[in-house]
């Protein structure tokens, strides 16, 4: 019997199993990030116009505003992350059910013990990384990559000089990003390797050889240092990332700080572009995860659609 084989890349998997589902993601996505910008102007208002008036009516009403803007923003962000929990959960039965399908017969009767590893490790623990990230596959850099812009875009606007600042604050992340993650994903490949070799000496040890205890405490001990590993280049990741976003709050408040001494810059303007970071750091936090998560699941995906390709070739060739 042919079997199934999977999609050459983890993107086009995820577009076969739910095209029309991420279709609907993207506008939900862009609804979001429109939201998620006006704030930062009725806030600038709120300081600028509406207290140096001494309008009490105008503040209330621009307050209104502005919560009624977060409880749109938030309801929009609530059925989104709902739907794309749906649809990552979706992807995650599709593969597990396709995995689980697979046929042992093609497979040699020495190398079964592995293969049957293989498959445990593939459905017990690899398929849910993987259909996890389908949700957000395509939505979240849409979302976090409109924010970004249109918050830059909006301190653009206000003080284009402060934005240059800042914005050089974040470049050097552009850097270090990618070549830390690299070394996490090498890592995490050898991860699932040697967790793939656990389970099938788990089996093999069913099947009655009981030698296999110390290879097997090896193989652990070694999953643990590669954890370790990773933890380290995660937290450094994290710090880094904290420290930039700090220094562009220092520099907003200092050069801001200066401009508004001087009367060359609003007060409100300041408030807004210390706001404005607070809003970039996060989308620009959430817009790494996805880029950290991207890179480490198309490893998986590529570990997992060899196996599983391998396996429909041997039934095939049976």
């Amino acid at each position: 019997m042919k079997q199934a084989t999977l999609p050459p890349t983890v993107f086009g998997y995820i577009w076969r199993v739910s095209a029309r589902h991420q279709a609907a993601l993207a506008p939900m996505s862009v609804l979001v990030f429109l939201l998620s910008t006006a704030p930062l102007e009725l806030q600038r208002r709120i300081v600028n116009d509406a207290i140096a008036k001494g309008s009490t009516q105008a503040i209330l009403w621009l307050a209104v505003g502005y919560a009624g803007l977060a409880l749109t923003e938030g309801a929009v962000k609530l059925c989104l992350n709902i739907y794309r929990a749906w649809v990552g959960e979706r992807t995650v039965l599709s593969l597990r059910r396709m995995i689980g399908s697979l046929d042992m017969t093609g497979v040699r009767a020495e190398d079964r013990a592995n293969a049957q590893g293989v498959e445990i490790s593939m459905v017990l623990s690899e398929a849910e990384p993987i259909g996890g990230f389908a949700g957000a596959c395509f939505s979240e850099p849409l979302l976090q990559g409109g924010l970004l812009l249109s918050v830059f875009g909006y301190l653009t606007f206000l003080e284009p000089s402060m934005a240059l600042l800042c914005l050089a604050v974040f470049l050097p992340q552009v850097v270090f990003v990618p070549m830390i993650q690299r070394s996490i994903n090498r890592r995490a490949a050898e991860r699932i390797r040697t967790l793939r070799q656990v389970s099938g000496g788990i089996v093999e040890a069913s099947g009655g050889d009981a030698a296999l205890g110390a290879s097997q405490d090896g193989r652990i001990h070694h999953v643990f240092s590669l954890n370790m590993g990773i933890y380290r280049l995660k937290f450094t990741m994290n710090f880094l990332m904290n420290l930039m976003h700090h220094s562009g709050v220092a520099v907003a408040l200092g050069v801001g700080g200066w401009y508004a001494v001087k009367g060359q810059m609003e007060v409100g303007t300041v408030v807004a572009f210390v706001s404005g970071l607070g809003k970039v750091n996060d989308p620009w936090g959430d817009l790494v995860n996805w880029f950290r998560e991207m890179t480490a699941v198309r490893m998986r995906y590529c570990l997992v659609s060899e196996a599983v390709n391998r396996l429909a070739q041997a039934d095939a060739a049976a």
